[in-house]
């Protein structure tokens, strides 16, 4: 590997903002590999299977209702206490990631996940049944902003959205896959046996461990100067190993002065420079989740009530449309680096609020306009979610990524539950118009908010970002 790095010619950086600087840029020098491969692959398989464990109550509750003999709160609540979960434990790991580093977090949140899996097989009633689940949101919702969090602080500016999101499309991939496993396996094992397959995954938290380094920048962040040397020396030592070139020299990286009230947590999230971005994305998350989940979870019901549709074809259509909007997350990662993060969530938004007016107002007359123009519309709400796991982490400093990151997850399961209350309310009224008109709304807020006020990080480090 070589030696003549501005640590090794010219001593340590004497403080920790000069050692941050030259870590990102030490990163920036490093070509996209094998290495960096390898360690996202196995931070989405994580993240792969906690997407597994999200979904896989929705397909237990027909034997759980038929066995328990639910009722309609008590089937309410089991769907919902795991979302309740999810958002406490979005809030709560991005502070302890930002304390005690992101690893430690990631893996002790698939190790919960996976003994809470293991442990909702011996539930013979609802109560511990919901205990449990509650504390299964509490390790899904704080992997998954964490994890993006991680990703994005191993990765070079070049071409970040498109490594970025190419990982992120792990996570719709393991709703997928728990469909069609549980569609095929639900009938022949059970609940019982579902949930103790969705165990095994937990074992993943000793390969995190083993095989993940802590990130060099938060050691370095957090006065580790020692640790963050030695892990940016490995990291180095691998990709010249795998590339069998020698790096070439980091660019001169001046250490940027930080703000007078660094390191105060939420406070800081909430004042100076940083105000102002936590407020748009935090708009953005619950605007692009209110939609999505209002769509998502009434499209099954809209198609058997009111174009009296069979379950199994409602279902089809209902899936016909999140295949579509997964479509549009490749897209958004294939051209985000191009089109730039605040474009990007800006015209996605605004082609959903299109589609959904004019399926409001037009096309709501059939199964089939509705299938098209929700099908449409997922293509770009589906685009700006996903943008979002990108554009958030490169917001904040180290300092505070993880926490600014999870406070934008809280706040998406905020629209996850509040979308799909909404939209059933204005169902209710009996106006199918009127519910996509509200939708195409609130996605048209979303729009106009990244338009105006969304900061574009294309292509720029993150010390250079967030100082």
């Amino acid at each position: 590997m070589t030696t003549d790095t501005p640590h090794a010619t010219a001593g340590r950086p004497a403080d920790t903002a000069a050692l941050v600087a030259a870590i990102g840029a030490r990163f920036e020098r490093l070509p996209l590999c094998r290495w960096h491969v390898t360690v996202r692959l196995i931070i989405g398989a994580v993240t792969f299977f906690e997407a597994f464990d999200q979904l896989l109550i929705a397909y237990a509750l027909p034997e759980l209702r038929a066995e328990w003999h639910l009722t309609t709160g008590q089937t309410t609540s089991l769907i919902t206490v795991g979302s309740v979960g999810m958002l406490v434990g979005a809030l709560l790991s991005g502070r302890l990631a930002d304390r005690i580093g992101r690893v430690k977090v990631i893996a002790a949140c698939i190790a919960l996940s996976g003994v809470c899996s293991l442990l909702l097989t011996l539930c013979s009633s609802p109560g511990p049944f919901m205990a449990l689940r509650f504390v299964q949101g509490l390790a899904i919702g704080g992997e998954v902003p964490v994890a993006a969090t991680f990703i994005a602080e191993i990765t070079r500016a070049h071409k970040r959205g498109r490594f970025v999101l190419l990982y992120e499309l792990v996570f719709p991939a393991g709703l997928t896959a728990c469909a069609v496993l549980a569609w095929w396996l639900m009938p022949l094992l059970g609940w019982r046996w579902m949930f103790g397959l969705a165990a095994i995954p937990g074992v993943l938290c000793v390969l995190v461990v083993r095989c993940v380094p802590e990130s060099p920048r938060w050691l370095a962040d957090h006065g580790r100067h020692e640790e963050a040397l030695a892990t940016m020396a490995s990291i180095e030592a691998k990709v010249e190993k795998i590339t069998g070139e020698p790096l070439p020299q980091p660019a001169p990286a001046a250490p940027v002065a930080r703000e007078s009230h660094a390191r105060s947590g939420l406070r800081e999230l909430l004042t100076g420079r940083y105000r102002k971005r936590t407020l748009v994305v935090c708009a953005l998350w619950f605007c692009g989740y209110f939609v999505n989940y209002g769509i998502s979870s009434w499209l099954p019901t809209i198609y058997g009530s009111r174009f009296h549709l069979d379950l199994s074809d409602a279902l089809l259509y209902s899936t016909v449309t999140s295949c579509a909007g997964f479509l549009g997350c490749l897209v958004v990662a294939l051209t985000v680096d191009r089109i730039g993060r605040r474009h990007t969530v800006t015209w996605c938004l605004g082609g959903a609020a299109l589609c959904l007016l004019l399926l409001g107002l037009f096309a709501g007359g059939s199964a089939s306009s509705v299938l098209i123009w929700t099908s449409l519309s997922a293509v770009f709400f589906f685009g700006a979610n996903i943008c979002l796991y990108l554009y958030t982490p490169e917001l904040f400093p180290t300092r505070i990524r993880a926490l600014g990151t999870s406070l934008g997850g809280a706040v998406n399961r905020l629209g996850v539950i509040l979308g799909p209350i909404v939209v059933g309310a204005v169902y209710a009224g009996g106006a199918l118009g009127t519910v996509f008109v509200t939708l195409a709304v609130v996605a048209l807020i979303g729009s106009l908010t990244a338009g105006v006020a969304a900061e574009e990080t294309s292509g720029r480090r993150l010390e250079d970002v967030a100082p």
